[in-house]
């Protein structure tokens, strides 16, 4: 049995567009989530509350549309995962599924999304197969993905003269393809990878896995983990003596809820790729300090960040295609906006492959000294235009996507 959380935030309305017959008065988005294992501190509540933010903010401009969100626990598994989305979408009534924390429970909600003609916005997904070989017109892609990781933390790395790496890898969709993608990467870029280990998802002892990365003499130890996963390497490998000196560690995917877990004095340091810091301008800190007001003082993580812009366009693209029930045709118009600038996100842009195109940020990990108080914890290294912040239409159509055009 699957747990289920349902939260519904509805104003009752009938929506603004002539063209929406009267059964077709609400728009119902589920924020489909990890809420209590490995990755619910970067998606979980956190991406249930900014769908809600998304709702209040759209129907404020929109006093006559109703939305509702409703939420439930994948529990990073792909068969409970697509067990839900088939209920909501057949069922429920639910036209959008956001979030989805984990490559093979996203990509299980794809297919069923376009198997019903609905809308999948990926906000917590990494994997580049849902713009590659199984891309749909009923998917969009948001936030990170294994090619921004691989291009923007490994390609800096290897040209800082950091050219011998050892992979440590969560054994599942994700940990193989970052892996898989970084190593390209590091190969262009002049490097050479030594060697790698696989570990199971939710490893409590890391012990066996470092020594071998230890032992490998690698200068890079790449962690293609994620989460819970990827705090506990960190901690560990600080235990062990494993990194520091000759050796250092990369964090392929790692976020603002994952330092704040690890601490400064444990984080510091770490280069990452980010598509989203609140501290980037004014409108992302507004946003940050109104979410964590929300939350207890947690500041949005990428993919909350993700979940509530993708939503916001979601709903706006909806308006504009006169009804919700069209899951193609809501993309599309999503697509059909054109580069805007999105106020989390700046220079925006939805392809014909499905990826949302945005700048995204190098970081390194302050020092306790640098940071003013909680939160304040990256320094941003340098900005990658849109352009180059994804694989391009012609690289996604070579992966297998026909839609790429």
């Amino acid at each position: 049995m699957y747990r289920t959380r349902l939260n519904v935030l509805a104003i009752a309305a009938a929506l603004v567009c002539p063209q929406i017959a009267n059964a077709e008065t609400t728009i119902r988005i589920g924020v489909l989530t990890d809420m209590s294992g490995l990755y619910s501190d970067f998606s979980g509540a956190g991406s249930l509350e900014a769908a809600k933010m998304a709702a209040e903010d759209f129907m404020a401009d929109n006093p006559d549309v109703k939305v509702e969100i409703v939420s439930a626990d994948h529990q990073n598994k792909p068969d409970i995962a697509a067990s839900i989305a088939r209920k909501w979408f057949g069922n429920d009534g639910v036209d959008a599924i956001a979030d989805v924390a984990t490559s093979s429970a996203s990509l299980a909600v794809s297919h069923i999304a376009k198997d019903k003609n609905k809308v999948f916005l990926a906000t917590n997904a990494a994997t580049t197969d849902l713009t590659g070989k199984q891309c749909t017109p009923n998917t969009v892609h948001w936030t990170f993905d294994t090619w921004g990781f691989a291009h923007g933390t490994g390609e800096y790395l290897v040209k800082q003269g950091k050219k011998r790496w050892f992979f440590l890898t969560a054994d599942y969709v994700y940990g193989h393809t970052v892996e898989r993608e970084t190593t390209e990467v590091v190969k262009a870029a002049g490097g050479t990878v030594v060697g790698s280990v696989k570990h199971p998802l939710n490893t409590p002892d890391f012990s066996s896995f470092l020594l071998q990365a230890q032992a490998s003499k690698a200068e890079i130890i790449g962690l293609a983990n994620a989460g819970g996963d990827t705090i506990n390497t960190i901690k560990q490998a600080a235990e062990f003596g494993v990194a520091g000196g000759r050796q250092e560690l990369a964090a392929m995917a790692i976020f603002l809820s994952d330092v704040h877990s690890l601490g400064l004095e444990a984080a510091q340091g770490l280069k990452l790729t980010t598509w989203f810091y609140w501290d980037l301008n004014e409108t992302t800190r507004i946003f940050a300090k109104r979410f964590a007001a929300r939350r207890g003082g947690q500041y949005p993580s990428m993919g909350q960040a993700g979940t509530y812009a993708a939503s916001l366009l979601y709903l706006k693209a909806a308006k504009k295609a006169g009804s919700a029930s069209d899951g193609a045709n809501v993309v599309a118009a999503m697509r059909g906006f054109g580069e805007y600038d999105d106020p989390l996100f700046g220079r925006t842009q939805v392809r014909t492959d499905g990826r949302a195109t945005h700048p995204i940020y190098l970081a390194e990990v302050k020092k306790p000294s640098e940071s003013k108080g909680p939160y304040d914890y990256y320094k941003i290294l340098a900005t990658i235009p849109p352009e180059q912040s994804a694989r391009s239409l012609a690289q996604s159509r070579a992966a297998g996507c026909e839609l790429a055009k």
